[in-house]
C-alpha cells in the first residue's frame, strides 16, 4: 500500500522544501494544499483518513507546514479534533522548519554541555518561533534560560508563551543596544542566535571575552552572520575555547532529523510530532539519552483553548 502524505501549509503556496524532504523520507505520494485555514481542516483530515481501514492508516500521514508557526499551531489542534478512534492518523507540525531547527541546535548543545541543570542559556531574539521553542526545549532540560527581544512588551510576550507551552520558568532581557552584550553574557555558558538573516547580533570580541561560555550557536546563516567568527560550516569546532556550531553545521542535521520524524509518521497512527517528540527522535539519531523532565508539556487542546 502507497504511503500518502497530506501537507496542510497555511501558506498561499506549499512548501516545495518540504515536498521533497517528505519523498527522500519514503512517501510515495504527497497530497499538497496551500492557503489553509481552520475551517479547512476538519474536512481535509476525514478525506484522508475514511478512504482506508484503520488497519492501513499507518500507510497515511499528516503534515503540517506554512511560514506561520501560530497557524500551524491552530491547524495542528484542528486536525487533532478532526480525528476519532479507530479513524486516526500519525501529524506531525514543523512550521518553517521551526520545529526541526530548533530541536537540531538544541540536541548539539546537550550533546556538547551534557547536564544543563543550572546552567545559564541566552538565546538572542528569542521571541520567533525557533527562539521560543529552543527556549523551551533547554529550560525542560533544567537551564536557566534568558531570552532578548528589542521591545520589552515582545519580550514578555514571547516569555509568557513558552512558560505557558512548556510549562517552564524563562526570563526575557531587553537588547536595543549591543553595548548591553557583556552584561548579559556574564555567567553564561550557553549562546544561541536565532535573529533574523544578514544582521550581526554579536562582535567577535562580545563573545569571545565571555569567560563562563562553552558553546555557541549561530543559525544564521545569511552574511553578515549572526555570531562573527562562527562560520558557516562550523559543527563542533572550538574557537578561543568554545565550541561552535553555525548554521551549516546545524541545517545539515536539521535535514536528516526532518527526514527521520517523515518516516517515523509511515510507522504508526497516533503519533503527534510536536517540539518534544521530534526532540526524542533527535536524541534517538545521536544514541543520547533524554535530559529529565522537570515538568510535563501542556496538552494541544490545552493550548488551543488558552489562544
Amino acid at each position: 500500500m502507497r504511503k500518502l502524505l497530506l501537507q496542510l501549509d497555511s501558506s498561499r503556496l506549499p512548501s516545495v522544501f518540504d515536498q521533497i524532504v517528505a519523498y527522500d523520507a519514503g512517501a510515495d505520494v504527497v497530497l499538497s494544499y496551500g492557503g489553509v485555514t481552520e475551517g479547512d481542516v476538519r474536512d481535509l483530515i476525514h478525506g484522508c483518513i475514511f478512504t482506508r481501514g484503520p488497519k492501513d492508516l499507518h500507510n497515511t500521514a499528516v503534515w503540517i507546514g506554512g511560514n506561520n508557526m501560530s497557524a500551524g499551531e491552530q491547524l495542528l489542534a484542528m486536525a487533532q479534533d478532526a480525528l476519532f478512534a479507530p479513524f486516526c492518523v500519525s501529524i506531525m507540525l514543523d512550521s518553517n522548519g521551526s520545529n526541526t531547527t530548533a530541536v537540531a541546535g538544541v540536541v548539539r548543545i546537550e550533546e556538547t554541555v551534557g547536564d544543563l541543570e543550572g546552567k545559564k542559556v541566552l538565546i538572542l531574539a528569542g521571541t520567533g518561533p525557533v527562539g521560543q521553542r529552543a527556549a523551551g526545549l533547554l529550560a525542560k532540560d533544567g537551564a536557566e534560560v534568558t531570552i532578548t527581544s528589542r521591545k520589552p512588551e515582545q519580550g514578555e510576550k514571547a516569555r509568557q508563551f513558552i512558560s505557558a507551552r512548556f510549562n517552564v520558568q524563562v526570563e526575557a532581557a531587553t537588547l536595543n543596544d549591543p553595548s548591553r552584550l557583556p552584561e548579559l553574557l556574564q555567567g553564561v555558558e550557553v549562546l544561541l542566535n536565532s535573529g533574523p538573516a544578514g544582521v550581526q547580533m554579536v562582535p567577535r570580541s562580545a563573545w569571545e571575552r565571555a569567560e563562563a561560555l562553552r558553546v555557541a550557536v549561530d543559525l544564521n546563516a545569511v552574511p553578515p552572520l549572526g555570531i562573527e567568527g562562527i562560520e558557516v560550516n562550523d559543527t563542533g569546532v572550538t574557537r578561543n575555547g568554545v565550541v561552535v556550531f553555525g548554521a551549516f553545521g546545524i541545517g545539515n542535521f536539521k535535514t536528516k532529523l526532518h527526514k527521520a520524524c517523515v518516516a517515523r509518521l509511515f510507522t504508526r497512527n497516533d503519533l503527534v510530532l510536536d517540539a518534544e517528540a521530534i526532540a526524542e527522535i533527535a536524541r534517538e539519531l545521536v544514541g543520547g539519552k533524554a535530559p529529565p523532565s522537570r515538568k510535563a508539556p501542556v496538552p494541544k487542546k490545552e493550548l488551543a483553548k488558552k489562544k
